[in-house]
Formats: structure tokens, sequence, C-alpha cells
């Protein structure tokens, strides 16, 4: 992949992190309104406008109308189908401890197309436990129902020193994509997605943007 290659996909990418934005103001911020314009989407993001344009030209199946702006259905629907979110997919999780629980409990997953269909655990004491309507399952259960229900995401919320043992468990059930939230890193084949969710990392760069802020206001 040459240097012009890299930079389109780094800004593709870029792209796609910034429309569940647009989608989360669209539904609320703007969710009476008719139309809106990609400035007033980028004021409200703190985000520049240009870039804005193009996002939402390279998604909306209309183009905006000088002066007026998109229409905020259209575009919430262009967006929604963009990122998949109209069609709900089913996922399954490894670890019922207290994250995974947290998960399993929050319901904006719904808004994202995404169900968490099955929850699974090697700890005997959480077996036929119910988390937000989900029973908690034996491992030794996993590959039989991810196969049989055709199930493509998994989601790792178990102890880093375990998270690898799941992350090939669920390649071999058939998982194409997995969500990472253990603080280990995981080795996958060619042909399977991974997304790493490492809290710390994001904690140290929360920790070194307040350090700026700090040392710009002279704070102690």
């Amino acid at each position: 992949m040459d240097t012009e290659q890299r930079e389109q996909s780094r800004i593709a990418v870029e792209s796609i992190r910034r429309m569940p934005l647009y989608l989360r103001l669209l539904r609320d911020k703007f969710s009476e309104s008719e139309f809106v314009t990609s400035v007033a989407i980028a004021d409200a993001l703190n985000l520049n406008a240009i870039v804005v344009k193009k996002d939402l030209a390279a998604v909306a199946s209309a183009p905006g109308v000088p002066n007026v702006g998109f229409s905020v259905k259209t575009l919430r629907d262009d967006i929604e189908e963009f990122l998949g979110y109209n069609n709900t997919t089913d996922a399954v999780l490894v670890g019922a401890g207290n994250l995974g629980s947290a998960l399993l409990s929050y319901g904006g997953f719904a808004n994202c197309g995404l169900n968490i269909a099955a929850a699974f655990d090697a700890d005997e004491r959480l077996f036929g436990k119910v988390v937000s309507g989900k029973r908690i399952l034996p491992v030794d259960k996993f590959e039989n129902l991810v196969k049989r229900l055709k199930i493509r995401i998994g989601i790792i919320t178990v102890p880093g020193a375990h998270a690898q043992n799941v992350c090939d468990l669920m390649v071999r059930a058939g998982i194409k994509a997995i969500w990472n939230f253990a603080p280990a890193h995981l080795t996958v084949p060619n042909g399977v997605a991974l997304k790493n969710e490492d809290l710390s990392v994001s904690l140290a760069v929360l920790s070194n943007d307040l350090k700026k802020i700090t040392e710009k206001n002279g704070d102690a």
C-alpha cells in the first residue's frame, strides 16, 4: 500500500468513526428539524465544516440543497444504512462478570443494530443467572450455539490471561468480528476483524489531555 492509499484508508476510518456522532446529533438535537446544514452539524460537534460536508456527501442519497441543507430524516436513514444499524445483527458475549453484565444491560446497542443473543462464562456460580433477559450459559455450549445460529460477532470481556483462549474459541466457532474489551493483545487469522477497546489507553489519553490543560492554565 503506497502513501496515498494509506492516507485514503486513514481518512475513511476517521470518517466512519464520526458517523455515529452525526447520527446521534440528528436523533437528538435536530430530531424536530426538517433540514440541517453541514455547518450546523460541524458547529454542534466542534468539527471542521469542510470535513463534515465531505463525510455527509459520501453517504447521502441526495445532495444537500443550497442554503437549506439535508433532509434530517433522509440523512439519518442514509447514515443508519451506511453503518448497518437498520439491520439487527446478533452477537455473543463471553465473560459475564461486572463489565460483561454492564454491556448486557446497556440498552443503547439496539439503536446500533446490535443484539447480544447469548452470554457465556466459565464460572459455575453464574450458570443460569439472568442479566437483562439473557441467561448465562457454560462456555462448553458456545461453539454449538454460535454455529447453529450462524452468529458472526463475538464480544470478549474476560480477564486478560484468558482472552486469547476465548478468541481462539470464537474463531473456531466461525466468529468473523471480535470486539475485545480484555486488557490483552490478541492474535487473529486473516479474515477475522478485531477491534480492541483498551480502557487503559483511553485513560492515558485523558490524563495527557488533563496535563496539557493544567499546564496551559498554570494550575498546580
